[in-house]
């Protein structure tokens, strides 16, 4: 008899997964550039408009870059790294101690009668459908906790992101992904990054922003 059953497909811990998001502050559409007079490139600043801060009626973020890029999502990617590294040490442990289970049941059966052998065989396959299930549970969790974490950071990140449509005079903020032609002018990952770094940190220390306030 070979192998009783195969082991846990235990994956390699992957950090986050996360697909690109739309963010659009406004359901509006845009009034196209050319309506409302302005040129792509330099922008005539308002009053009440800080410098370096694009006018557009259209402006476009990259949403993952938002995220992985800011204190907050750096600091969560370095939390799920370390859950994930003890998750896959801790699943290299169970496999070899499956394993060595298995060789040693293997050993006994030629001394034992069938019935008896096919007893201990079954109660070691339950044994490990159950830790697969716990395992993968586990997994599951960590996946989980990175995309709470990213739907917290966009939550708090909407009144950064709303201040800069009303600096810009901007009807909507989409991803940039689905953009087919925009000038880089328009896109303002960058300045959001910087922003909401300011407001949130790696969202457990209290910002520079919020202490001086």
């Amino acid at each position: 008899m070979g192998q009783l059953l195969t082991y846990l497909p235990f994956r390699k811990y992957q950090a986050l997964a996360l697909g690109s998001a739309l963010v659009a502050l406004t359901t509006a559409a845009a009034p196209a550039l050319a309506q409302q007079g302005l040129p792509l490139g330099g922008f005539e600043l308002g009053q009440n408009v800080q410098l370096g801060t694009p006018q557009s009626g259209l402006l476009t973020i990259q949403p993952d870059r938002l995220f992985s890029e800011s204190l907050f999502g750096k600091r969560v990617a370095q939390e799920i790294e370390a859950e994930g590294a003890v998750l896959t040490a801790e699943n290299r442990n169970i496999e070899a101690d499956l394993r060595a289970e298995e060789q040693e049941l293997t050993q006994r059966r030629s001394d034992m009668e069938a019935e008896a052998f096919r007893t201990l065989a079954d109660a070691f396959d339950r044994k490990v459908q159950e830790t697969r299930s716990t395992q993968d549970r586990k997994l599951r969790e960590i996946s989980q906790l990175g995309e709470t974490a990213r739907r917290e950071f966009f939550a708090a990140s909407l009144p950064v992101l709303e201040g800069i449509m009303r600096e810009t005079g901007a009807g909507a903020i989409l991803d940039h992904s689905t953009v087919f032609l925009s000038a880089d002018v328009v896109d303002i990952t960058d300045l959001a990054i910087a922003r909401i770094d300011k407001v949130l940190g790696d969202g457990l220390s209290q910002p520079e922003g919020a202490r001086d306030q």
